[in-house]
C-alpha cells in the first residue's frame, strides 16, 4: 500500500469520514470467533472503522452476515476455460474476492511469455490476483511440455508485486533425490511461499519433502494424510473442484475429531464457469463443509483469514481497521448464498466484456505432426495394462487382464476404450497409447489440448474414426474440445489462448460448455465428476497410479514406463 495512501487511510479514521458505510450487520471476527452486531465504514477501498457509523454512502444490510472477502487459496485460472476478466465478474459473485492463483498450466504451452500474460491480464480486474511462479515447467522428464523455466527464468518475476512464491512444486520425486534443478528453484524462494502437491507422500520421504522447502498440500485423499502432514507442518488446503468431489468424507472426519482448523484453507484447483454459476465457488466449499460439521465461523476462517495468513497477505481477510474492504454479505451461515459483495470499497458489479486483442505469443500453440490412419493402432501381446478410473478422484488404478482383439490389436468393447496422447507443442509425431476403464462411450470420441499439465492433445473413444476426426477438429479450431460421434462434430469449445483458454464472451463459453455436456451424456458419460476434467488429467504423471503421456503408458508408483515411446 502506498505512503500517501495509508495517511490518507489514518486521518479518515481518526476523522470518521467514511465515503461508504454497511449498515445493521452481523459481523463475522475471524480473530475472536465472534459474531458482532454493528456497522464497517471504509474509504479509499480501506476498512476505516467497526461499529457505529455514518458515511456519504449507505447500504443496509437488515442483519444479514458480513463476511471478509473469501479467498481461492489454489486455482489454475486456465482451467475455467475462460479470459481472466470473464472468470472474475463469476467468481465475484459468489463472494470470491482473492485468489491465489498458479498460472502452471499456460507456463507448460508458452513459457515465461504465458506467466506475463496472466499478469497483464489480471492487472486491472476487480478480484485480487496474487500470483506463485510455477515450479515445474515441464511438470516431469516423462512428458513433453511448450516450455522450460529454470530457475534464472524464474528470477524476474520474484520482484513482482503480486507474485507471492513458488507454485505447487509436484515433482515430488526430483524434490526428494534433491535434483539439482528443483533444488536451485526451492533456493531461489527460500524466503517465500511454496506450494506443494505430494499425493500419498507419507514417513520419511514426506520428511524429505517438507525440508525441501513446501509449506502447503492440496493433494490429501484421506483423513489421516491431512493429520499426518498437519503434524508435519504443512498448511492444508482443502480442495473441492469439478472433478475432485471426495473431500466431504475427509471434512466429517475433522469435524467428529474435532481436528483444529486454523492450518487449513479451502481451494477449487479446477472448476468450470457452469460449475460455479450453478453450485458457488468458495461459498459452495464452506456450504459443504457447514453440512459436514465444521462450525460456520471455523469453515469462514479456513475460507479467509487462515489463507491470508498462510501466503502472507497482510491486510487481507479480515474485517477490521486497516484491512482491505472486501466482503461477502450471506443472509445466513447455512446457505452461504451472497446477498452482495463489495470489493475494494466498491459495490461489485459485472464488468461489461470487451474485445481482447490476440497476442501472437499466446494464440496459434497447436503443432501436430501428420497424422496416417493407423496412428491409434494399438499390438497388445497377452494380458493388457489397463488405467481405471476411480469414482469422484483424480487417482487411478492399474488392472491388467485379457482384452479383446483383432488382428493382434487392441478393438475396444466390453467397457475399454483406446486412450491416446499426441505431442502438440513440436509436432514430433509422439502418440502415447493405452486403454481406460471408467468412460462409458459408444460410437464416438472426447479429444481435448487441456492435459494436464504439458497440455499435449488427449483423445479417448470406441473407434479410431472418431477419435482421429476429434483431434483433426482441435488442430483446425487452435484448440479446446471437441465431441463426435459416429462422424459427426456434436460440440465444440474453441480455446484460441494457448489452447487452454476462450477469448469468446461468457455467455458463448457457458453455452458451448453445456453443449459438450449434453454431448458427453449423449456419447453414454453418465458420472458424478466433470468427464472433460477427468480427461484432462489422465496424462498427469505425478498422481498415482497409472498415466499416459506422449511418451507411453507410466506408472507413477515406480517412476517408470511400462513401454516407452521411442519416436
Amino acid at each position: 500500500m502506498q505512503k500517501s495512501r495509508i495517511r490518507a487511510a489514518i486521518l479518515n479514521a481518526a476523522n470518521r469520514n467514511a465515503a461508504l458505510v454497511i449498515k445493521n450487520a452481523k459481523i463475522v471476527n475471524v480473530f475472536t470467533e465472534e459474531i458482532i452486531e454493528g456497522d464497517v465504514a471504509m474509504r479509499d477501498g480501506i476498512i476505516i472503522g467497526v461499529g457505529s457509523y455514518t458515511g456519504r454512502a449507505e447500504i443496509d444490510a437488515k442483519g444479514a452476515y458480513l463476511c471478509p472477502g473469501l479467498i481461492d487459496g489454489h486455482v489454475h485460472i486456465e482451467s475455467s476455460m475462460a479470459h481472466p476478466s470473464r472468470f472474475a465478474n463469476v467468481i465475484l459473485d459468489k463472494g470470491t474476492t482473492s485468489i491465489i492463483a498458479d498460472p502452471h498450466e499456460i507456463a507448460n504451452v508458452c513459457g515465461a511469455d504465458g506467466i506475463q500474460y496472466m499478469l497483464d491480464q489480471t492487472e486491472w480486474l476487480p478480484l485480487s490476483v496474487f500470483v506463485m511462479v510455477p515450479s515445474c515447467v515441464p511438470c516431469t522428464a516423462f512428458e513433453t511440455s511448450g516450455a522450460k523455466l529454470t530457475a534464472r527464468d524464474m528470477e524476474p518475476f520474484i520482484s513482482h508485486p503480486r507474485v507471492l512464491g513458488l507454485g505447487e512444486v509436484m515433482d515430488y520425486v526430483a524434490t526428494v533425490e534433491g535434483d539439482g534443478e528443483m533444488l536451485d528453484k526451492l533456493h531461489l524462494f527460500r524466503h517465500y511461499p511454496i506450494d506443494g502437491h505430494a499425493p500419498a507422500l507419507s514417513g520419511d520421504a514426506l520428511n524429505a519433502y517438507c525440508v525441501a522447502g513446501p509449506h502447503t498440500d492440496h493433494e490429501c485423499i484421506t483423513y489421516e494424510e491431512v493429520q499426518e502432514k498437519l503434524r508435519k507442518g504443512l498448511h492444508i488446503h482443502l480442495r473441492l473442484g469439478s472433478a475432485n468431489r471426495g473431500v466431504e468424507d475427509i471434512m466429517k472426519q475433522i469435524a467428529d475429531n474435532h481436528l483444529p482448523t486454523r492450518r487449513m484453507s479451502f481451494c477449487t484447483d479446477d472448476k468450470h464457469l457452469a460449475d460455479i454459476r450453478e453450485e458457488g465457488h468458495i461459498n459452495y466449499i464452506i456450504r459443504r463443509a457447514v453440512a459436514n460439521g465444521i462450525s460456520p465461523i471455523h469453515a469462514i476462517q479456513m475460507a479467509t483469514i487462515n489463507t491470508a495468513d498462510a501466503y502472507g497477505i497482510r491486510h487481507y481477510g479480515a474485517v477490521a481497521p486497516g484491512y482491505r474492504a472486501d466482503f461477502v454479505v450471506f443472509d445466513n451461515l447455512k446457505d452461504f448464498n451472497p446477498r452482495f459483495v463489495i470489493t475494494d470499497g466498491k459495490l461489485f458489479e459485472p464488468s461489461v466484456d470487451t474485445h481482447i486483442k490476440p497476442d501472437p505469443k499466446i494464440y496459434n500453440s497447436v503443432h501436430l505432426a501428420p497424422r496416417k490412419p493407423d496412428v491409434f493402432r494399438l499390438p497388445i501381446f497377452g494380458k493388457a495394462n489397463i488405467i481405471r478410473l476411480i469414482p469422484k478422484e483424480l487417482v487411478t488404478a492399474l488392472d491388467t487382464e485379457e482384452v479383446y482383439t483383432e488382428n493382434g490389436c487392441f478393438v475396444p468393447k466390453n467397457g475399454l476404450l483406446k486412450l491416446a496422447v499426441l505431442e502438440r507443442h513440436h509436432a514430433s509425431g509422439r502418440v502415447g497409447l493405452g486403454i481406460l476403464r471408467g468412460f462409458q462411450i459408444e460410437n464416438g470420441a472426447i479429444a481435448t489440448t487441456v492435459g494436464h499439465d504439458s497440455h499435449n492433445l488427449i483423445v479417448v473413444g470406441d473407434n479410431d474414426a472418431d477419435m482421429l476426426q476429434a483431434v483433426n477438429v482441435l488442430e483446425e479450431c487452435g484448440g479446446g474440445y471437441a465431441v463426435v460421434r459416429n462422424g459427426e462434430t456434436l460440440a465444440k469449445l474453441t480455446l484460441s489462448v494457448a489452447g487452454l483458454m476462450s477469448d469468446a464472451p461468457l455467455d458463448v463459453i457457458l453455452k458451448h460448455q453445456r453443449e459438450l455436456a449434453d454431448a458427453a451424456a449423449a456419447l453414454g458419460i453418465h458420472t458424478d465428476s466433470d468427464p472433460f476434467i477427468t480427461l484432462s488429467f489422465l496424462a498427469l504423471p505425478v498422481i498415482p497410479d497409472v498415466r499416459l503421456t506422449d511418451m507411453g503408458l507410466f506408472d507413477v508408483t515406480k517412476m517408470e514406463f511400462f513401454n516407452k515411446v521411442n519416436q
